[in-house]
């Protein structure tokens, strides 16, 4: 007769202890091996589970305090959670590591944007860096960039906006390369401007396309105009020049801000063409999808990375964030410090239009990143370039009595709130979001 033995097994998940009697046979020490290697798969699962969120909660703390001292170092997004938002954080003042690059370095530096230069004294500006409440973003770093960009267009395509972008780009590239391995080149009439990295055969680009589809103020020089007009379904002599690009880098906004927008169905060179006053939202969800449709034809889906900047906001109007009526960003040295603070000059229904087209070609499959620059920028009143900058038009008496008459509050200066723009826009090039 077999023996029979009693063993007590300890099950997880009961308050009390199992007894089982269990033969010694082949069969029985199966189920014995079984039941072990069940408890012990849970057992290990909590513990890792337990020690995956205790490397994270550490690896951010360390994180927050390297970035404190001024070692932001490039590594990959840390985050505590599943989902990281890179828009939602604080500005965190940091003069050791920022700013990035300094103004009298970057030999393509624009003078509408170089704020020391012309004579800002509060240097503040240049030390803030974004901190995301849950995740950190990488520093940028300019040799992985270049690898990234090795035989590759990266093209910012928009307004003057878009182009402070550009230029904020090419400063953190230009001070990392050497000058005989770059250069800059003009093409059609200096709408598209190209900075090249030889070494690298890479080119960084910036094509001007104010209101997407054509106007008449493609004129990169010329195109102050009291009128705007558009044709709204014209884009092709604009996409031919940046549809094969590795990496598109897409805004439009403030040449549309006024009620109405003058629509033309026909060409600017003949007289038959037929123009209609359309309310400007209508008129800008028009050109999106001439855009749209555009790309969806014409955009290699498995070459090009595409990105839409949002809102970049102003700051013109005091009396929004508490001072008094008539000022605006002039004089200025503070953040705004209320949280999600909006002013009157983002436009919230123009967003809606933009997220409901990168929704719409996400459905027919054409992915573009929309990169919501609008919150974090909403706080840097003091970021503007105001009355530091060259003035392309003589001053009058009046408006030197008056400094406010003619302070840029639109513009940012560099090194500043830009350069975060592209710190989002690397770390999504290199996360794949």
């Amino acid at each position: 007769m077999a023996k029979t033995h009693q063993l007590l097994v300890s099950v997880p998940g009961n308050n009390g202890t199992a007894i089982w009697d269990i033969k010694c046979s082949f069969h029985s020490l199966i189920v014995l091996l079984i039941v072990s290697l069940v408890a012990g798969v849970v057992y290990l699962s909590g513990e890792s589970g337990r020690f995956l969120f205790e490397d994270n909660s550490n690896s951010n703390s360390s994180s927050d305090n390297n970035l404190d001292m001024g070692s932001h170092e490039n590594v990959d997004l840390v985050s505590s959670s599943d989902k990281c938002n890179l828009f939602s954080g604080k500005w965190v003042f940091d003069n050791k590591s920022y700013p990035l690059y300094k103004e009298q370095d970057c030999k393509f530096m624009s003078d509408q944007l170089a704020c020391q230069k012309f004579g800002r004294k509060d240097l503040n500006y240049q030390h803030w860096r974004w901190q995301p409440h849950q995740c950190d973003i990488p520093r940028f770093n300019a040799t992985a960039l270049l690898e990234k960009l090795r035989n590759k267009r990266l093209v910012f395509v928009g307004d003057s906006l878009n182009r402070g972008q550009w230029v904020s780009m090419v400063c953190l590239i230009d001070t990392a390369v050497q000058s005989s391995l770059k250069s800059m080149h003009y093409r059609y009439n200096a709408s598209l401007i190209i900075f090249k990295v030889k070494d690298y055969n890479a080119t960084i680009e910036f094509y001007w396309e104010p209101l997407l589809v054509e106007s008449n103020s493609d004129d990169p020089v010329h195109h102050r105009l009291p009128e705007r007009i558009v044709r709204a379904n014209a884009i092709e002599k604009h996409g031919s020049r940046w549809t094969n690009a590795d990496f598109i880098v897409f805004n439009t906004y403030l040449w549309w801000r006024r009620p109405h927008i003058k629509v033309l169905w026909g060409s600017f060179e003949r007289s038959d063409g037929i123009y209609k006053e359309v309310k400007m939202l209508r008129s800008y969800e028009m050109a999106l999808k001439t855009w749209a449709d555009w790309l969806e034809i014409h955009v290699n889906r498995s070459k090009t990375q595409l990105f839409f900047m949002s809102m970049s906001p102003v700051h013109e109007r005091a009396e929004e964030w508490g001072k008094a009526k008539g000022e605006n960003c002039y004089s200025e040295t503070e953040q705004i410090q209320e949280e999600g603070y909006q002013g009157n000059g983002s436009d919230p229904k123009m967003m809606k239009k933009v997220e409901s087209t990168m929704h719409e070609l996400k459905h027919r499959g054409l992915n573009v990143h929309l990169l919501n620059i609008t919150q974090l920028s909403e706080y840097r009143k003091e970021g503007h370039p105001s009355i530091y900058r060259k003035q392309w038009d003589s001053l009058t008496e009046e408006q030197i009595a008056n400094p406010n008459s003619y302070a840029d509050c639109i513009h940012w200066c560099l090194p500043g709130v830009p350069d975060v723009w592209n710190e989002l826009l690397y770390a999504y090039i290199f996360n794949n979001y």
